[in-house]
């Protein structure tokens, strides 16, 4: 562990940007597990009903009705969104890099960047959001708040089931709403996603040929085409950047295995 902190205190030290790329576990490590006792404390009804056993699966079940639906998403999203994660993870990587010059880009969905302190015109939510609805159609390119509507869904749900008035549609079309979450093309690319974009692309084309070090924590093999990829192609083109990977699997490619370090252990024990 002695020789982990000290290339990352190095890296850290010496690089004129830092561009983070989050992953799942990096929620993980900050407590957002999806199965064993957290589910079971939140879903033990749902998992009896319907034999699954962690809160992915319980996301893709088809549901009989929208009330059921919304019963379980409402707990869902209350916990893993508007509940702060129960290992401070999250905070102790704002407090390596808050006086630093960096940018965050992250396929998490759970909001904890800016929780822990992270300034939202610093962060590219690339997935979307768990806070956010939008028209499952989707007839338009606008997303909604919805924290008050999932409160009052978790408080009023009775046998699993939401009032069905509680069931949100679209304002515009009448249709379902859906979260704001990438599984399609019908994800809605709203104005706050592309200025985000925006500002992402503009700090790696200013900082393209500096002293910069690519932070990859938590990135698994599922969408490495967001943060990984990139990450080990613009480390290629810049012979002045760092891949640093923090993930019990950290991997790098042979062209840039001079500039990478990779720290195959807990992330929670590095930050």
């Amino acid at each position: 562990m002695t020789e982990e902190r000290a290339a990352l205190v190095s890296a850290l030290g010496r690089a004129d940007a830092i561009v983070i790329g989050a992953g799942a576990g990096l929620s993980a490590a900050a407590g957002f597990t999806y199965s064993g006792k957290r589910f079971h404390d939140h879903f033990a009804d749902f998992e009896a009903k319907y034999g699954f056993h962690d809160m992915y699966a319980g996301g893709f079940y088809p549901y009989p009705s929208m009330e059921e639906y919304w019963a379980y998403w409402s707990r869902y999203i209350l916990i893993n969104r508007f509940q702060a994660p129960p290992k401070p993870v999250y905070e102790r990587l704002y407090e390596l890099v808050k006086d630093k010059n960096y940018f965050v880009i992250t396929t998490n969905v759970d909001h904890c960047f800016q929780r822990a302190g992270f300034p939202k015109e610093r962060l590219f939510y690339t997935q979307g959001d768990y806070g956010l609805l939008q028209c499952s159609v989707p007839c338009h390119n606008k997303t909604y708040d919805n924290e008050d509507l999932v409160r009052r869904m978790a408080d009023t749900q009775k046998d699993m089931k939401i009032p069905s008035a509680l069931v949100p549609r679209c304002p515009v079309c009448g249709k379902y709403m859906t979260m704001n979450l990438r599984s399609d093309y019908r994800f809605v690319e709203d104005e706050g996603w592309h200025n985000a974009c925006a500002r992402y692309r503009k700090f790696l084309d200013d900082h393209a040929q500096k002293n910069i070090l690519y932070f990859e924590l938590g990135v698994g093999g599922n969408t490495p085409a967001i943060i990984k990829y990139p990450f080990w192609r613009l480390t290629q083109k810049n012979p002045r950047a760092i891949y640093l990977c923090v993930n019990p699997e950290a991997v790098c490619p042979e062209e840039i295995k001079d500039r990478a370090i990779l720290l195959k252990t807990d992330i929670s024990q590095v930050l």
